[in-house]
């Protein structure tokens, strides 16, 4: 039986089915849940999809914070449910307090889309552990307010536990600081990332490689791990 991965769709989410269809390639089953209920349906882990939920009004992923399914993730998050937030996604993590620090406006004031490099930092989360530790990847960036803050305890913390998930390689796009592109928290099941793995997942519509165009297939693994993570052979 295939693991039940649910997607969360926020008034304004652009990435949901995306995200369902990463799921499926990765070999889980992708079960959508809507921003309004109280019902995870019972799904093994959960993805909070990119997009501008509720406008972006207040600031990015303020309101999605509150809305009524979160009050579930919430709760699975701290349980140790798998959660992975992408981009609005992570700021939606940061809002709801489960990843520390804050997120704003890009340094340069500018929407950016690009494909960004990435190091992975961390090689041991429900969401990376088919990485390797050090390893550079290729995964679509496209954000306008991805620029990580937080103050010097905290980045003290973040980089002396280890909690710092992917850092920016080659260049950074946002000013995040520390380089900083994603983290994880302490029981490493819950991942946030301004980059989109979702949209690197099958070939022909991935980044450019050396191969060849559009064959970068780099995210399908943050979905095979959490695979890997629930006891599911990808």
């Amino acid at each position: 039986m295939s693991a039940r991965i649910g997607v969360v769709t926020f008034p304004g989410s652009l990435d949901d089915r995306d995200a369902q269809r990463a799921i499926r390639l990765a070999g889980g089953e992708a079960v959508a849940l809507w921003h309004a209920d109280h019902d995870l349906q019972g799904v093994d882990a959960i993805v909070l999809p990119g997009g501008f939920s509720y406008g972006d009004y207040l600031r990015p992923g303020a309101i999605a914070a509150v809305s009524p399914i979160m009050a579930e993730v919430i709760d699975a998050a701290n349980a140790g449910m798998p959660v992975l937030g992408i981009c609005n996604g992570f700021q939606v993590l940061v809002e709801a307090h489960l990843l520390p620090g804050g997120l704003i406006r890009n340094a340069h004031q500018q929407f950016v889309r690009r494909d960004q490099r990435l190091v992975v930092e961390n090689a041991s989360t429900d969401w990376t552990n088919e990485f390797e530790q050090g390893e550079e990847i290729v995964i679509p960036l496209k954000n306008g307010d991805g620029g990580y803050i937080a103050d010097d305890e905290t980045l003290k913390r973040l980089e002396g536990e280890g909690l710092v998930a992917f850092r920016y390689a080659g260049v950074n796009p946002n000013g995040s600081l520390n380089d900083i592109a994603g983290l994880t928290n302490e029981r490493g099941n819950v991942v946030g990332l301004m980059p989109h793995p979702e949209h690197a997942t099958e070939p022909g519509f991935g980044p450019n490689t050396s191969e060849r165009m559009r064959s970068g297939v780099d995210g399908l693994r943050f979905f095979t791990s959490a695979l890997s993570a629930i006891g599911v052979a990808a």
